[in-house]
């Protein structure tokens, strides 16, 4: 078993080494809290979980590290605007993001860490830093020596005579324009924290180098993030942990983005899908399905109709599964291990579109099953269909969705006591041969977007396609 991961580094897919045996440890650049989350923010977080559950299948203990930035530039003009706290909007996000993560059913981090809790970490590394030549104070601000550091650059490939670096206001006594600020000076009613060079705020980039050398140490497996974080963001804390005497991530893996008329959807560019609207509109577990099936590197053009046809395909491997639980006449339990034609393509580069393909094979071959009345193999095909959607985190049966943890968890009970007693005089109609009324009650019920499905175990009901 060898796992291959395309590292943005490299330029290349490469076999995965552990620093440990038998442990993997993750870095993923998580929220900056100044507004709730759409869809392209929380695709990373489930793109990196899928990565997470296919390590501990292959027997791996991950450490996942997943940070919170809680105060940058643009939560405190949110602050500003709002005439409301910083803390107060970094929270209420941070906790808006925390349940689209929940909703789309994405395993909790092993440590979740907010900047603001590690700025005595962020101050000893750029003391580190200005001892060893590196960074130096202006203004209050210090700033980090790009030309100090010769493989500056070397990740986002670009040419340092080229370099155009963004810059915030305040930022000045740069001896380079293009060195980066670590440490910005305080500006008047603005949160700062005090320091040997005056009291200020952290930049971005130190945030994360400082805390994955808290969690991680000097060395770790995998650092993650969006396409767009390459650089400056990546690249900035390359050169501060490296510079310090980290050797720092081995691995770098970079997820696309989630796109709206060929464009990044983002809240800037005003054309962003909120997670808690859309999990109103859509089953979770639908809209897991449609963010995660593609592959990671792959660009998802966002549309109405690609979400239909996500649900489609989702009611078809989920309709599989309550026919055979009803055929068994219980829970099935998934397979100890998945199909080898799974594993081989989640092993090249988290493979999920031809890892899907199997899975929709294996419900095929299953339903042929069903037709035959071929109890124990299409028992066998689920048993294999529950490991696979296990990996992915789409498995109907597991826990978080059986519980219907998600759109409409308060009313799903009181709908299905509802519908059922609606089913139950389409039964009593059937018994007494009045066609016309049973017919008319199903085709009330379609009409109202719910399909009915007659079963030797009776009627069932489920949501119809949009």
């Amino acid at each position: 078993m060898t796992i291959r991961l395309y590292d943005t580094s490299a330029r290349q897919i490469r076999d995965f080494t552990p620093l440990r045996q038998g442990c993997v440890s993750i870095y993923l650049c998580g929220a900056t809290v100044q507004a709730a989350p759409h869809i392209g923010h929380i695709r990373s977080g489930l793109n990196f979980d899928i990565m997470r559950r296919w390590f501990e299948y292959r027997g791996l203990e991950v450490t996942f590290i997943r940070n919170v930035t809680d105060i940058d530039d643009k939560i405190i003009a949110k602050s500003a605007e709002q005439g409301r706290p910083w803390w107060a909007i970094g929270y209420e996000n941070e906790r808006a993001f925390s349940d689209g993560y929940r909703a789309l059913g994405c395993l909790p981090p092993t440590y979740e860490p907010r900047a603001t809790g590690h700025i005595t970490e962020m101050v000893e590394m750029m003391r580190g830093l200005i001892e060893r030549g590196h960074a130096y104070e202006a203004d209050g601000n210090v700033y980090f020596a790009v030309t100090s550091f010769p493989d500056y650059l070397q990740l986002s490939n670009q040419e340092l005579d080229n370099l155009l670096q963004p810059s915030g206001d305040g930022e000045t006594g740069k001896r380079d324009p293009r060195d980066f600020a670590m440490w910005k000076a305080a500006k008047p009613g603005e949160p700062s924290w005090e320091t040997p060079w005056g009291r200020g705020r952290p930049g971005w980039h130190l945030e994360c180098s400082a805390m994955a050398h808290k969690y991680l140490g000097t060395a770790f497996d995998i650092h993650g993030g969006g396409l767009d974080l390459i650089f400056p963001h990546h690249e900035n804390e390359i050169a501060q942990a490296k510079a310090y005497g980290d050797e720092f991530a081995r691995y770098w893996v970079h997820n696309a983005w989630v796109t709206m008329s060929g464009e990044k959807m983002s809240k800037s560019l005003g054309n962003s899908v909120l997670v808690s609207e859309m999990v109103k509109r859509w089953r979770p577990i639908v809209l897991r399905y449609y963010l995660g099936t593609p592959h990671y590197r792959s660009m998802i053009e966002y549309s109405e109709e690609a979400l239909r046809e996500a649900e489609s395909a989702f009611a078809r491997i989920e309709g599989f599964v309550q026919r055979v639980v009803e055929k068994a006449g219980g829970v099935v339990e998934p397979a100890a291990e998945v199909p080898p034609a799974f594993a081989e393509a989640m092993d090249d580069d988290l493979g999920v579109p031809q890892a899907l393909a199997v899975v929709h094979t294996a419900v095929r071959q299953g339903n042929s099953a069903l037709a035959a009345d071929d109890k124990e193999e299409a028992v066998a095909r689920l048993a294999e269909v529950r490991a696979m959607l296990g990996v992915l985190g789409l498995d109907p049966l597991d826990p978080h969705w059986a519980g219907h943890d998600g759109r409409g968890d308060d009313l799903h009970g009181v709908v299905d006591t509802l519908v059922r007693m609606v089913l139950d005089q389409r039964e009593a109609a059937r018994a007494r041969k009045d066609w016309a009324t049973a017919d008319a009650i199903r085709d009330q019920l379609n009409q109202s977007g719910l399909v009915i499905e007659d079963s030797p175990q009776g009627p069932r009901w489920s949501l119809g396609p949009r």
